[in-house]
């Protein structure tokens, strides 16, 4: 087989269409997993709501998540090599409530 014919059978082709290229925000991501698979939700915080939604949910395989980890490090390390050191800031634990709470 030619070099030319193999790289042609080893090109994707992935489609983005419109509203998916926009993309969604996400300031919290809840990860849980079974046995089987690892579930990412992805959730727009905003201070004084008191519900927020979740706007993606991935499920990936525990292979997948690996490769996911992996890749994101890699992409953190490149980025930190060519803009600086992504400062981490004070850890906060977000609260179930988030909401404005009542007086009495």
């Amino acid at each position: 087989m030619s070099d030319q014919k193999e790289n042609k059978q080893k090109k994707l082709n992935i489609q983005l269409d419109d509203e998916t290229a926009q993309g969604k925000y996400s300031n919290l991501a809840i990860i849980n997993h079974s046995v089987t698979e690892f579930v990412l939700d992805f959730v727009n915080v905003m201070p004084g709501t008191p519900k927020s939604k979740v706007q993606s949910r991935i499920i990936l395989t525990p292979q997948h998540a690996k490769r996911l980890l992996k890749a994101l490090n890699d992409n953190i390390h490149r980025f930190e090599n060519a803009n600086g050191k992504i400062e981490e800031q004070e850890k906060h634990s977000i609260p179930l409530n988030f909401g404005p709470t009542g007086q009495a």
